[in-house]
Formats: structure tokens, sequence, C-alpha cells
């Protein structure tokens, strides 16, 4: 029997589950509902809200999100599912806080039904396509031997990272925060493999094929089959992989070769990776096409609903961070500083500042952030955090990137399908004497 975490009970059941805070159990609240009134928060918290005059009116505190029921899947440890059929599953924000995501750690987007026992030794990759000067297949160990091997951390995404607030709500996994790993992965530059195989002047973007079934089991029916543009493709760190963090991938991201886009979707990294078509248009697999990994070319309000020839593909991710020390709920010693740190990250370009604040977000300080260790790595936080007075605080952290972009305080643009949320990450801390 599979365990069952807060997001799946809150789902099936939001008004049976059971809801643990600060050592005392709650009523349960869905992240979207509403508490009104300081001092019905104060009492349900257990502690004054302090700054709760700055709270934007609406907010469900950070302690009322909290799960530590973990899901236990082959290969990993502590990961929160959503969905068995596909697996779909997430990492808490207080297990992500390895500066190189551990593969136990990195989370589950599946599609289909994952191939069993998938043999490397016989496995191969195809190259071909309209704007391919060749049709060539290559197996796993001629990759290897041929092209010379290239090992970079880089941060992988889902596009529906964050789903979970929005409202009214997006159909789809509801996923929190826990979307998001930067593993090293090790492998061959795409860029290298497409060369050797030719590539047209007409060529304007890659998509791939997996060896995962469809959820139907339909031959032939892929699961998904998406792509990028050819300027992504050619870069440095585009990865036709089969390592991460020095070992065999993990079967569930996509043992034995899958591609790697860091700082974009990665629905775009295909996993169990068998095929590669260059294209002389905008590739049209599974999942390419109308309302799947798009938002609104132009912003809407919520709810609305939006023609498909209005919706565009989603390329580079948005600037966004994540707390992963203290793990939220936590309880500290005011007369002590709290050490916070995390990680920051952005699909086109670097994080620049990084900064927290106490007050829900009336003023904010300013944290040491570190360089990337190569492009579309995420980047680490710190800081020490003082606190005025005991009560109930929420830690808000803010990325801006290169260009002055930051991250909004609350959730951003409504879209049908609940991608690109990239609000302000919060945890809940009490302050005792």
């Amino acid at each position: 029997m599979k365990k069952r975490g807060l997001h799946e009970l809150y789902a099936n059941d939001a008004e049976k589950a059971d809801h643990t805070v600060f050592g005392r159990t709650s009523n349960p609240m869905s992240r979207r509902g509403f508490l009104s009134g300081l001092k019905t928060l104060s009492v349900l918290l257990g502690a004054e809200v302090v700054y709760g005059q700055f709270m934007p009116s609406g907010l469900i505190p950070a302690a009322f999100a909290q799960s530590d029921t973990p899901f236990e899947i082959e290969g990993k440890d502590g990961l929160v599912i959503l969905n068995d059929r596909p697996v779909n599953a997430e990492t808490p924000a207080h297990l992500l806080d390895d500066k190189v995501t551990p593969a136990n750690r990195l989370f589950v987007r599946n599609n289909g039904i994952v191939p069993s026992a998938p043999n490397p030794d016989t496995w191969t990759l195809t190259i071909e396509g309209e704007s391919a000067k060749q049709s060539k297949t290559f197996t796993l160990n001629e990759l290897k031997q041929r092209f010379k091997h290239y090992t970079y951390q880089l941060t992988l995404e889902c596009g529906g990272n964050g789903r979970a607030e929005f409202s009214p709500a997006a159909t789809g996994n509801q996923w929190t925060t826990g979307a998001v790993g930067c593993p090293k992965w090790t492998g061959v530059r795409l860029k290298d493999v497409l060369q050797a195989v030719g590539v047209n002047d007409d060529a304007v973007y890659i998509g791939y094929y997996g060896n995962d079934q469809h959820l139907s089991r339909t031959p032939g029916k892929a699961a998904i089959s998406r792509g990028v543009p050819i300027s992504k493709a050619m870069e440095d760190e585009s990865l036709i992989a089969w390592e991460m963090n020095g070992e065999p991938l993990p079967i569930m991201n996509g043992f034995p070769l899958r591609l790697v886009f860091g700082g974009w979707p990665a629905s775009t990294s295909g996993k169990w990776l068998s095929k590669i078509v260059i294209r002389n248009q905008v590739h049209d697999g599974a999942k390419m096409l109308g309302k799947a990994y798009r938002v609104p070319c132009e912003p809407v309000a919520p709810g609305t609903t939006v023609p498909d020839d209005e919706m565009c593909i989603i390329e580079a991710m948005p600037i966004k961070s994540l707390i992963t020390y203290p793990q939220s709920g936590v309880q500290h010693k005011l007369s002590k500083a709290l050490a916070v740190r995390g990680h920051a990250w952005c699909g086109s370009t670097s994080v620049k500042d990084m900064s927290t604040s106490i007050d829900f977000g009336q003023t904010w300080q300013k944290a040491e952030l570190s360089r990337p260790a190569n492009r579309h790595a995420w980047q680490h936080f710190s800081t020490r955090i003082s606190f005025p007075q005991t009560g109930y605080y929420e830690i808000w952290a803010k990325a801006v990137d290169e260009t002055g972009k930051a991250q909004p305080m609350v959730l951003p643009g409504w879209n049908p399908k609940g991608y690109l949320n990239n609000a302000c990450h919060r945890v809940a801390v009490k302050v005792v004497a």
C-alpha cells in the first residue's frame, strides 16, 4: 500500500484531512482557502502573527501548507506522490538543501509507462528528420566512445511547479514547490551529435521520442514528444546524458539515456531517449500543441477561456528561489539569530540579488549569493535573521535576475494550465522565548 501525502489527502478528501502545525493538530485548510482576522489566525497558530497588519488579504499562512508524509518509490527517498498513473512525485523543500541534488531526491515527472528493464548494452539512438542530412543510429556505447564527455550541473524544473497555488484551480498534478532539482549530468553535447549527422540550413526545431509507453498502451502512440528550437539544441550545456552525479541515471529519471536542457521546462528534456528528429518546422509531437506547456501570449483575467491559437510555447523558466533551511514550521529561540539558506535560479540568465523578508514584504534583508557552478546551474543563498519579539513569522525569499526582473510577492499571472508560478517562497517560523 502506497503512502499518501497531504497533497493527495487535500485533493481527495479536504474535509477529513488533519494537519499538524507546530506540534498541534489544526483543522484542515486548502491552500486556496481563506482565513479572516488576525485573532483567529493567532489562535490556530498558537502564536501572535507578528507584522500581521502587512499580511496580504486572503493569504493562507505557510504553516498550513506543510506535509511530512513521504512517498516511498524505488530509488527515491522522502518524495511525496501526486499521481501514480503515471508516477509523479515531488520533493519537500527541506529535502532539497544539498547544493547538488542527490539522485534519490530528484522529483519524478512522468507522462507514460516507464520502460521495463531497459538494457543499456542494446540501447540505440536514431537521429533523422526533414532537416537532417542523413539518418543515423548510434548505440549507447558508440555515443560514449565517439564523442567527448561533458559534465554540467543543470537545473530542471517542471513547468507546472507551483500549480497548487492557482485560483481558479488549474488542471494537472498539483505541484507545490518540489518539482525542481539541480544534479550533475554527464553525457555528450547534443550539438556534437547533430553536427556529426549533419544539419541543414532550414532546421528550426528538434523533437524527441522516448521508449515510455502511452498510458493507453496503444502501439506507436507517444506519451510525450516535445522539443526545443535549434538554437537551444546547439547550446554547449544541452546534453544527451547517461549519468547523474557520476552514477547511471535512475530508472524514473530516464535510464539509460535522456536529454537535459537546463533552464527550460523539464518536459523538453526527454527521458528513455530513442530518437531525435531535426525539423524544418516547430515540432508537433505529443504535448506540443493545444494548451500543453503553453501560456496565454497576452495576460488574461483568472478563469478566462483562451483559444489555442492565442497560447505561446513556454521557453526559458522565470526567476525563482526556494528556502531549503529551515523547514517550514520550525520553532526558534528569540535569543538566537536563525540561519536561512536555499537556492535561486533563472532559465535565461543568472541571479543577481537575493533578499528575505519577515514582515510580509514591507522590508527586505539582502542575502549572500554564490555564483553558479556553470550556466543553467542554480545558485545558493544564505543569511541570518534576528526576530524582534516572540510570535508567528513567515520568512519570504525573493530573487532578482541580471535584467532586473524580480519574483512577484504573490501569485503571478493566471493561466489555464497553471504554469510558471514563481511567487516568493515562504516558510513558517514560531519564535519562542
